[in-house]
């Protein structure tokens, strides 16, 4: 056995330059340090961005209700509901302006709820936007329902089936939108016909559409149906909007299942905060096609 085993010998071109493989250990040390800088500390450009993947994995909620401002009492159970749910007041209500600067007391996010024509010519109530309006007069209108409340962060339509089928008016509406820094629109889409956001993408209004509704049918197990419904959808696309309404059976619904949502791994967040995740998104979206 011992016959077998030979003496190393190095080859003779390294006995000749001994510096070589002094060299050739100190380059490979250098590599490996280098691949364990780089694993402790990705690439700054990694660093430098304003989001991250893990930030947006918990799938996210917002919550609207609706057509605020006429009844105090029934209005102040909505703005009570536990978590960040926004809250829609309809323009030169009786109590809009008290009940919104409650709301935002309250740290609740405040949206003005616009009326719009429908098809079905329902009364509208004041500050209502017209398709026989003149571009002054809805200008003006629109305005005039933007003062009425305050602490305002966004709009979305009440009813509004015919006038958010008009390219016209909806130009006016976002045109006015872009001159209030800040303001993101929510498409209610109350018809399927409905060419707001693609208006409000073209006009660079930060916008979105309503995915749900909450209460069309005011029966609680529905509500309820509905509700797991937004869930179900916010864990798939990792986020997703409903519109309520301040119902006593919705109210009911929601009293108790928002306090359930932490324990889910579902956030419920401002639309504001819902917009921004949307857009973190599809940064991230982008990215992934690039490489």
């Amino acid at each position: 056995m011992a016959k077998d085993v030979q003496k190393f010998r190095w080859p003779t071109h390294l006995k000749r330059r001994p510096g070589f493989l002094y060299l050739l250990l100190c380059s490979t040390l250098c590599l490996l340090t280098s691949f364990t800088v780089l694993a402790d500390n990705p690439p700054a450009s990694e660093h430098s961005q304003d989001f991250s993947q893990n930030d947006i994995q918990q799938p996210a909620i917002s919550i609207i209700i609706d057509d605020l401002g006429y009844l105090k009492k029934r209005d102040i159970r909505a703005i009570q509901l536990p978590g960040s749910v926004t809250y829609a007041f309809l323009p030169h209500t009786p109590h809009a302006r008290e009940l919104a600067t409650l709301a935002h007391k309250m740290d609740k996010e405040v949206m003005l709820h616009q009326p719009m024509e429908s098809m079905v010519n329902s009364k509208l109530g004041p500050g209502g936007l017209m398709l026989n309006m003149t571009h002054d007069q809805f200008t003006t209108q629109l305005k005039s329902n933007l003062d009425a409340i305050p602490y305002v962060a966004g709009i979305n339509n009440h009813m509004g089936s015919l006038l958010t089928q008009h390219p016209g008016h909806m130009r006016w509406l976002m045109q006015e939108v872009r001159n209030h820094d800040g303001l993101y629109f929510v498409d209610s889409y109350t018809t399927k016909t409905s060419i707001l956001q693609k208006i409000a993408d073209q006009n660079w209004v930060p916008n979105l559409r309503r995915n749900v509704f909450l209460d069309s049918d005011r029966d609680p197990a529905k509500i309820r149906m509905h509700f797991r419904r937004l869930l179900k959808m916010a864990r798939k696309t990792g986020i997703a909007l409903a519109i309520g309404h301040p119902y006593p059976e919705t109210m009911a619904v929601l009293e108790k299942e928002l306090p359930k949502l932490k324990s889910m791994g579902i956030q419920l967040i401002p639309v504001s905060k819902l917009l921004d995740r949307d857009k973190k998104r599809l940064k991230i979206w982008r990215a992934s096609l690039s490489h």
